[in-house]
């Protein structure tokens, strides 16, 4: 079942044989061919934009009123790029070692390494279009480091680079649509996945503006739908991001890669309040001249600068002197919540460390840091009321990246045929643990690069017979669909939507967050489906089916919230090891790092679904490490 199709050779000759092997069609025959790209972030608009390029019709859905608000806007710190403009030492070969080892070796090789060559071709492509990337004084690109690594090697746009990444993407696919080769479908849903012959052929979305159910066929679906932090209600994610699309395949029979490898970002603005229904990012970037520290005495209640140096507590440059503040997201975040575990937080929860910038201000100078940084301190100055240049931040790890998501080959396509997966929706190329400045990377890099390659070749070998929304699968999907959200208005219980989401949220991040056990995990999978019997039994919305109905689009994707929790409590338990972001307590080493166990785990975990009620089943692909040898990740 699990076929990677990773081509055979040498690793830095794999790509190249691959798509030298890869069956073509014809320019005239693209036309006859449909696509639909479901999401219009990085990945979505990427991959959208280069399949009208090349000359097929491409349906691109969004459920956002235009393409320029998906998520891939938030990613504000950088994108990585094999460039060795610094001539510090950096190579296509240390990128990809950096990112098997952040990744805490539970990555696929052959992924990574591609993603590391096609890195230097991204940021020329952006260039191109007009991305403004920081330059030097002489106009130069400039770079920067993040975490995990040693070079600079990360290109910005001040703390605008996702948002900017994605205008250049976005204008590629506007020029296409202009063309009429793509087709926007703007405000509409996913929420099914149509079959024929077992072969993805469709999907059904609902009309966010009448609540119409509509069905739409084409010959591949692509999903890049983004990924699932939202799970644990409180995340760096916008409120609209959810599961909905890869969950729906999933019940189809696209199987499931590591659920519950999810990042915890270290550098987050900490909660403020219970009635708070998102947590705000502040950039990885803001690591590389910020320095980490609390104070040395427990329940501290001084302000900052009546600390002196001596009391204060350089915890990550101490611990990890050669990284220092720059350790890996997994490493930093754990090692804020021991330090606030210990009772040495600070804030008015005392769930927080500081971001202190005083000595690179001394040391660069106000307006360098202020040229640098500038829009990250004036959204945490909106924020907290408080000015980051005169005292230092107060930042707390949030969940962020999610590693899984659907399974995939080599190709990006899933365990269903013709269903291809790109971005943060499929199980990734990070492994365990997402390096900084590597999301942008890796939906670039599927959507221009990967998928206008491997979706033809697919096309072209299997030539898809002629099917359209008459078919009985897709009047068998929508009624489904139908079903489905009718049940949900009529239940007319006492619990609001937002209830059942904080409760799973708040289990989520007490069991299943940034530590898990296996007395947790198991308390989980007790109450998962206690609270999601209740959810069908006594959930409250007001309005109807057919109509504006945010509180129904709520509820619709927290009922797949419940089913997912419960596979990535599953896949935690099962995973007997500590490796990246998933950190179990039974399993780390005597200076409390994170302990893998290589001879039982060096594996991808592919859950199949069973049906509702039925436990999934697992299924395992070995990893190899031929080229970074296995070893205990080490940051000192």
């Amino acid at each position: 079942m699990l076929e990677a199709r990773i081509p055979s050779g040498p690793i830095e000759r794999q790509w190249d044989t691959c798509r030298f092997d890869m069956k073509l069609v014809n320019p005239a025959n693209r036309r006859k061919h449909s696509i639909i790209v479901v999401g219009a972030g990085l990945a979505g608009a990427a991959a959208a934009a280069t399949l009208g390029q090349q000359g097929y019709h491409v349906h691109c859905f969004s459920f956002h009123d235009t393409p320029r608000r998906a998520h891939s806007i938030a990613a504000q710190g950088g994108i990585n790029a094999a460039k060795n403009y610094r001539n510090d030492g950096d190579s296509v070969l240390r990128l990809f070692k950096d990112t098997v080892k952040g990744g805490d070796f539970r990555a696929r090789e052959a992924n990574v390494y591609r993603l590391a060559q096609l890195s230097v071709n991204i940021i020329d492509q952006c260039v191109a279009q007009g991305v403004p990337f920081a330059r030097e004084y002489g106009g130069l690109l400039d770079n920067r480091s993040f975490g995990g690594v040693q070079v600079e090697r990360t290109f910005y746009a001040r703390g605008q680079t996702g948002q900017q990444l994605l205008l250049g993407a976005y204008q590629a696919l506007e020029e296409q649509i202009a063309a009429g080769r793509v087709t926007m479908h703007i405000r509409s849903d996913l929420l099914d996945l149509v079959l024929v012959n077992g072969i993805a052929r469709g999907i059904v979305t609902r009309d966010l503006v009448t609540g119409h159910i509509e069905c739409h066929a084409a010959d591949v679906v692509v999903l890049a739908t983004g990924g699932y932090s939202n799970v644990f209600y409180l995340s760096t994610n916008a409120k609209a991001s959810n599961c909905t699309a890869i969950w729906r395949a999933h019940r189809r029979g696209a199987l499931f890669g590591n659920p519950c490898f999810t990042q915890i970002h270290p550098t987050c603005i900490p909660l403020s309040s219970e009635h708070q229904s998102k947590l705000t990012l502040m950039s990885e970037s803001l690591r590389n001249d910020g320095r980490v520290w609390v104070p040395k005495k427990k329940g501290e209640t001084r302000a900052p600068k009546d600390i002196p140096e001596y009391e204060r507590d350089y915890y990550l440059e101490n611990r990890y002197p050669s990284f220092g503040n720059l350790v890996p997201r997994d490493v930093a975040s754990r090692n804020a919540k021991e330090v606030c575990d210990e009772g040495r937080g600070v804030g008015p929860h005392g769930q927080g460390v500081y971001l202190d910038f005083a000595e690179a201000i001394h040391r660069l100078g106000l307006q360098t840091v202020r040229e640098k940084y500038g829009n990250l301190f004036d959204i945490y100055q909106r924020i907290t009321g408080e000015d980051a240049y005169t005292v230092p931040m107060r930042i707390y790890p949030a969940p962020h990246y999610t590693m899984g998501g659907l399974w995939v080959d080599y190709h990006l396509m899933s365990t269903v045929p013709g269903l291809f997966v790109g971005g943060e929706a499929n199980f990734s190329d990070h492994g365990a643990n997402r390096l900084g400045a590597s999301a942008l990377m890796q939906g670039l890099a599927d959507g221009y690069f990967i998928l206008p390659y491997t979706v033809p070749d697919y096309l072209a070998s299997t030539k898809p017979e002629s099917v359209d929304v008459s078919h009985p699968a897709f009047k068998s999907a929508a009624a489904e669909v139908r079903d489905r959200l009718k049940k949900l208005v009529s239940i007319n219980g006492k619990r609001t939507p937002d209830s059942f989401h904080k409760e799973l949220g708040r289990l989520m991040w007490d069991e299943c967050g940034m530590a898990r056990s296996e007395e947790g995990l198991k308390k989980a999978l007790v109450r998962i489906p206690e609270l999601r019997d209740e959810f069908w039994k006594n959930l409250c919305l007001v309005g109807g089916d057919e109509e504006v109905n945010q509180a129904l689009e709520k509820a619709n994707r927290i009922s797949d919230f419940l089913e997912l929790a419960e596979l990535m409590c599953r896949d935690a338990l099962a995973r007997q090891e500590s490796c990246g972001g998933h950190f179990r307590v039974e399993s780390q080493t005597t200076e409390g790092e994170a302990k893998r166990d290589d001879t039982n785990f060096a594996y991808t975990a592919a859950w199949e679904w069973k049906g509702p009620g039925q436990p999934p089943a697992l299924h395992k692909e070995p990893l190899a490490f031929e080229h970074v040898p296995l070893s205990q990740r080490s940051y000192k």
